[in-house]
């Protein structure tokens, strides 16, 4: 029987089945009925396990609807760290962080790693060598930083993400595409030289774009959060259902 992970995000549903930690079909969703679709997913097809990661504590509503669909339920929330202690993480981590670390951890075992998460904020971990969690930063995303700008300065518009930039603005919009994408570019190559010896991984909504314009090797891996999820899955049926 399938695993069923999910991650709530701050702006869409992300959702993959898996067989151990192999990810198979994967699902998105952007809107205000995130517990509908869950439901929509598991209610023909019951899993062993359904993890939901969430920026926000699910109800004990849901959470009695949603463990009557699947085996084994697993909330990951800010209300539920017992797993992060799990992994040797602080408590202080949003479970999407926690997943990534988890996953780079496998990925790059033996090997230290920076990973960067493109979304509506940009989070950087760093893992040592050893596997151990050593911090991480927080700043806001791209696309939120273009809103801030038109939000909190009258004068200037929303920007969409460019195709390309130039190296000095010679307007109001490039000036504001440059300054957004080269100041995340400079973050990007500050964070790098911390560790030069450890490995670079993009992820979230954005990896593919900033990678694009990166001249060193990295790895770019789309979907990290829902393969740590898968992990935690595949580790518990490892566990508790065998």
């Amino acid at each position: 029987m399938a695993n069923l992970v999910i991650e709530i995000g701050n702006t869409a549903v992300k959702a993959a089945w898996s067989e151990g930690i192999i990810l198979g079909k994967t699902f998105r969703y952007q809107g205000e009925k995130a517990m509908a679709f869950i439901v929509s997913l598991v209610e023909k097809e019951r899993p062993a396990v359904l993890i939901v990661a969430s920026v926000y504590v699910i109800s004990r509503k849901d959470e009695k609807e949603l463990s009557g669909y699947c085996g084994k339920l697993l909330i990951l929330d800010n209300s539920n760290t017992r797993t992060l202690a799990d992994y040797s993480l602080p408590d202080y981590i949003t479970y999407d962080r926690a997943a990534s670390i988890i996953a780079a951890r496998y990925l790059f075992k033996g090997k230290g790693c920076t990973v960067f998460d493109f979304g509506t904020t940009l989070t950087v971990d760093f893992i040592e060598n050893q596997g151990k969690y050593s911090g991480g930063n927080i700043s806001l995303g791209c696309r939120t930083r273009f809103k801030a700008l038109n939000r909190y300065s009258k004068a200037l518009p929303l920007v969409n993400t460019p195709d390309s930039i130039e190296e000095e603005g010679h307007s109001i919009q490039k000036s504001i595409e440059s300054g957004v994408i080269s100041g995340i570019m400079f973050e990007i190559e500050g964070y790098a030289s911390f560790r030069p010896a450890n490995v670079i991984v993009f992820t979230g909504g954005d990896a593919v774009y900033f990678a694009k314009r990166m001249k060193n090797s990295i790895f770019v891996i789309c979907n990290l959060v829902l393969m740590g999820l898968a992990l935690i899955a595949d580790e518990y049926v490892q566990k508790n259902l065998r």
